[in-house]
């Protein structure tokens, strides 16, 4: 685990947050409907957290990189300092930890302004026959699936209730699996700490939704990225390769584009479940 390390953000600007109206296009859409609002991306060095971050800064959000890969995080920064205007922080913190996690809350808060929108992402997905697995895997889908979104989302609720007592949108986005209510022989740990994303989500809908801040959890089926690379179990890395060459698997930019669909929706409406698949997975 890395201990929290903040980036030199001295050059970054404070967001403005004011009314001033959007350009839109041809279809009235406004064409960076994020323009304003300040976003949180955990497991943001790769796969689907790099994409999110990248898609929410081309729609005008000011984005803050969180993630274990301080080098990846750096050079994704980097690579979106011209289309935020140098609004990006990359920040690594070990997300299990809450301690670190409050401290990189005040740092977001000090160099990007509030938060209002959160993109609890960062996973760990460790197959093996369950007599055969090890419990530092379970250990480790526990801490960062389940453990490291919770201290995610305690360290940014006051961010997200205080940008919804002043009239703004406010998201909460956890971005579980459809393994939270399929069946999958040999990934029954991971399965079971995205059962728990599934229906925290919901109770946390119910619980912050009446004060104004959307909670939804996005669910994607096959989807190619680093996630399982590093399982110790080699016939389960096998059989992951098989299960995404079966079929034309999601690319991370198709469940960015679902991510950024879903916080761009009026203020008014919650798309709280969100499932997106390969066509062929059914």
């Amino acid at each position: 685990m890395t201990s929290e390390r903040v980036t030199d953000n001295t050059a970054l600007p404070t967001v403005d947050t004011d009314s001033t109206p959007l350009p839109t296009t041809d279809t009235g859409r406004p064409s960076r409907p994020l323009t304003g609002r300040v976003a949180v991306v955990t497991g943001a060095s790769s796969g689907i957290g790099a994409a999110t971050a990248r898609r929410l800064a081309a729609d005008g959000a000011a984005v803050a990189l969180l993630g274990r890969r301080e080098d990846r995080l750096t050079e994704l920064a980097e690579q979106l300092r011209p289309q935020t205007g140098g609004s990006v922080l990359p920040l690594a913190v070990d997300l299990t930890d809450p301690a670190a996690l409050d401290t990189a809350a005040h740092a977001v808060t000090s160099a990007l302004g509030p938060v209002d929108l959160v993109v609890a992402n960062a996973g760990a997905m460790l197959g093996a026959p369950f007599e055969a697995a090890r419990a530092d895997e379970w250990d480790r889908m526990i801490d960062v699936n389940l453990r490291g979104l919770l201290h995610t989302a305690r360290a940014f609720t006051d961010d997200l209730l205080a940008a919804s007592d002043r009239g703004r949108p406010a998201d909460l986005v956890h971005v579980g699996s459809v393994a939270g209510h399929a069946l999958y022989p040999n990934w029954s740990v991971y399965c079971a700490t995205k059962a728990a994303v599934a229906h925290l989500t919901r109770n946390l809908r119910a619980e912050l939704g009446p004060r104004g801040v959307r909670v939804r959890n996005v669910e994607p089926g096959v989807t190619v990225t680093e996630l399982g690379a590093d399982m110790q179990d080699d016939g389960m890395r096998t059989a992951l390769d098989g299960m995404r060459a079966g079929l034309r698997p999601l690319a991370a930019e198709d469940i960015a584009d679902a991510i950024a669909f879903s916080v761009s929706a009026p203020p008014h409406v919650n798309i709280a479940e969100l499932v997106v698949v390969p066509v062929q997975q059914g």
